[in-house]
């Protein structure tokens, strides 16, 4: 276990499902919130990383990313969209974002790596 908590906030339930199994299997705590406005209220302080996705029917990732590092600024934010352009890209890291990932995802090793990558720095 290396625990390290992960929170994934993503619309579509079957990454969630399939990104909590292999993350939890790979020894970090993870919860899954398939609503931002719900995962903002519960984020919590030892919270390590987010995985936020762009595109949500309640609120966009992009607007929901000040309203997530407001409640915990040390966490670290990988946003996933499978709608990228660099006005997205250039928005997110402007608001906070640390990284970013495509869907579909290459591999799940590597969303870990990035992920890896942002505990160190």
């Amino acid at each position: 276990m290396n625990g390290k908590n992960i929170v994934i906030i993503d619309d579509e339930v079957e990454i969630l499902n399939m990104l909590e199994k292999f993350l939890s299997r790979e020894g970090y705590s993870v919860k899954t919130f398939n609503n931002p406005l719900t995962a903002i209220n519960m984020l919590s302080a030892d919270t390590d990383v987010v995985l936020l996705d762009v595109m949500m029917p309640q609120m966009s990732g992009l607007d929901a990313l000040p309203k997530i590092l407001e409640k915990n600024s040390k966490v670290k934010v990988l946003i996933m969209t499978a709608y990228s352009t660099l006005d997205k890209v250039l928005k997110a890291h402007r608001n906070g974002a640390d990284t970013y990932i495509m869907k579909p995802f290459d591999s799940l090793g590597a969303v870990q790596k990035k992920i890896e990558e942002l505990l160190k720095s």
